[in-house]
Parts: C-alpha cells; structure tokens; sequence
C-alpha cells in the first residue's frame, strides 16, 4: 500500500517515525512518503520536504511567509497527485494540512488525521469541515472524543503516543553530550562532559522566532543558581550557531546536541519549557517545571481574543486544572520565572504535589494503550478495506 504522510514540526515528526514503524510492521510492502523530519525519513519514509522549511510560528510570521506557504501548498498537491497514495495521513499541523485535507478529499484521495487539529481551542466551526474531509480521525487526549461526540462525529482515541514511548524510555542510559561555546571542534570528537552538580534544562522550543524571543530571559535566570549545571536542548533543524551567539555572556550554561531531550530530562532536578509537547514530555518524565510562554504583541492579542482555552500547556489542559505554572506573555519577567524555579526546586511540598498529579496524568494518557501502534493498526485496516 502507499501512504502519504505530512507532519509539519518536529513533535510531528516524533510521532509519525513511530507511527511509520509500526505500519512497516503491518504491512511489509508499504511505500511511504512523507513531509517531517530526520526520524520519519530513518524510521523508513521517503522524505520529501523537511518540517524546518514549514515551521512559521503566530498570525504576523504566517502573513510575513505567505508566498512561501502557499508555494508548498502547490508543491505538494502535485507530489500527493503524482505519487497516487492509497490514504493521505495528516499530523497535526492543522493550517497547512487542513487545506490539504479538504483538497485531497475533493480529488478522491482518502484522509486520515491523526492527532487532531486543537479545533476545541479556537475555530470550533472547523469541526463541520472536518467532518465532511476527513474520512478517520485518530485523536491522542482524553477529552476530545466527547468534544467531538457533541458535533456527531464519530472519532477513535488511540491514547497518547508520548505515554508509552517515555515509560518505555531507559532512564538508567541517561549520558548526553554537550557542545563547546568558545571551540569549533568536530562535535564527533566532543568528549561526555562529566559534572556532577543537578541539572536544569531549558526548552526554549523548536522554531528560531520562539527561540529568539524566550531563551534570552531563560538565560537571564542562570546566574541567581550558581549552584545548579543548566542545560540547553538544542532542537532538530536549528543550528548551534543560533545559540552559541545567545550564551556568549552565560558561562555557566551549555547546549546538548539535537536528538538528547530525553537523556537530559531523565535525569533533571528541573526544566524551564516552552508551552507545547515539550510540557506534557516534561510531566511524563516526572521533571518540575515553569511554562514559558511570549509572541510578538500582535500575534498574542489576536490568540487571546480567539482561543476558548483556560490553559496553554498540555499538561494543564488534560487535567483540567492548574498543575503546572504558566508564565503568558507580560508575566514572563526574570523576576517571576527566578521565583517560580526557586519554588520548584526547594519548595518540597510542592514538589511533592506536583509530582502525583504527574502520575495521575500518566495513568489518564496510558489508558488508551500504545498509541502508534493503535493508530497504525487503524490506519492499515482502514487502507485494506478502502481498497
């Protein structure tokens, strides 16, 4: 069978890498080709256009490429049109792959979305779209297939990819390598830097304009802990080059190389994370955390009139509750995220707390079962019987 897949950021291409396995698993023949990353492509997809050309982040950036999103649109209309996939697989990343859900639909390709677009946050109404282009969603929290019940559409909760791919995770190999600020060494030849002192990492997140914007103030914090070794998770895509020249003046601080997010959290005290998959990763591993979070003002005006969400985090949004705290906008200061990683790191009744409501969100997103391999198997099925 053929599968064409398209995630747009590097959670997408997390999940569709292992989602990719486990179709290859059930259906040896499969002919994949896809829009994602480096782990889709070694997971065993022809990569096509990689996530870090596709990633604009809030209203302004989106208008600001708009020549370029719609020249990808176009391209890969012509690629699906020419390769002629048996199902068309979309991964989140709902402004660019609704537009290719509603067009593929109308040129009788069969669409299949897994991880559903937030349309529960903002743009509710999507949800009549969704329905008449999209022939199966797979949703991965809890509470959206009773969102999507209310509008009569019948959706498959497969349980969260990340629950079953972090427990399995072997905390016992928790060694990382990080990279120089003052060298231009071969980071082959980068020895395992060995320091004993407790970690904290920042996830300044994966995009440069989000990077740009929240890492600065993360690293304004790093003298108040002189005690502590912080940590940067370099993302996927981005080069060291972007961060080298940010922690010129914070010798205290290093940046891991890509690809060693969860050897660096496996063994944390505590991480400053940017508002995303990276918080719900975060929860999973048991690590206490501050929610970042900042855009350019218009950008945040225009999301704060639309979105209908108490929370940004994930974390806080599947439980429904304040678990995690969220510094938005105006309130991430240095002062406040100075208090609030004190807070987190001495505060033991606090950290006591936080760290079962991690195991209650655990125990929610396991439920499901393994994620990747119910969405493969619902993918397969659905194929062989379409065709």
């Amino acid at each position: 069978m053929k599968y064409y897949i398209i995630a747009g950021e590097a959670s997408g291409d997390l999940h569709g890498s292992n989602l990719i396995k486990e179709i290859i698993k059930l259906d040896e023949q499969a002919n994949i080709r896809c829009w994602g990353g480096d782990l889709m492509e070694a997971a065993g997809a022809k990569l096509v256009k990689h996530y870090r050309d596709l990633a604009f982040m809030g209203f302004i950036e989106v208008i600001k490429n708009l020549p370029t999103i719609l020249h990808n649109l176009k391209f890969c209309k012509q690629d699906i049109l020419e390769f002629k996939p048996d199902v068309v697989v979309l991964i989140d990343y709902p402004g660019f792959n609704l537009r290719i859900a509603k067009w593929a639909k109308e040129n009788g390709f069969k669409v299949i979305y897994y991880i559903s677009p937030q349309v529960w946050a903002w743009k509710e109404s999507r949800t009549k779209m969704i329905k008449k282009v999209v022939d199966k969603m797979l949703v991965i929290l809890p509470f959206e297939k009773e969102f999507f019940a209310r509008w009569d559409y019948k959706v498959e909760y497969v349980g969260h990819p990340l629950a079953y791919l972090i427990d399995r995770f072997d905390k016992s190999n928790y060694t990382f390598i990080t990279q120089s600020q003052s060298t231009a060494e071969d980071p082959a030849t980068k020895e395992i830097t060995k320091d004993n002192r407790e970690r904290i990492i920042l996830l300044p997140g994966s995009r440069k304009q989000e990077i740009l914007v929240k890492l600065p103030l993360m690293l304004a914090v790093t003298p108040r802990f002189p005690g502590y070794r912080f940590i940067i998770a370099q993302a996927p895509g981005q080069p060291f080059e972007l961060y080298k020249d940010l922690i010129a003046n914070h010798p205290n601080v290093e940046v891991a190389f890509p690809g060693q997010t969860y050897a660096l959290l496996s063994n944390a005290k505590a991480a400053l994370v940017t508002s995303g998959t990276a918080t719900l990763e975060t929860a999973l591993f048991g690590v206490p955390q501050v929610v970042c979070y900042k855009g350019s003002p218009i950008s945040y005006q225009i999301a704060r009139r639309l979105l209908k969400i108490k929370y940004i985090s994930l974390v806080n949004l599947i439980m429904d509750k304040k678990i995690v705290t969220e510094l938005i906008q105006n309130e991430l200061t240095v002062e406040n995220l100075g208090a609030e990683l004190d807070a987190i790191l001495h505060n033991q009744d606090r950290i006591s707390k936080l760290k079962k409501d991690y195991q209650d969100l655990k125990q929610l997103l396991m439920q499901g079962g393994d994620a990747s391999q119910r969405a493969a198997q619902e993918i397969v099925e659905f194929v062989k019987a379409s065709v």
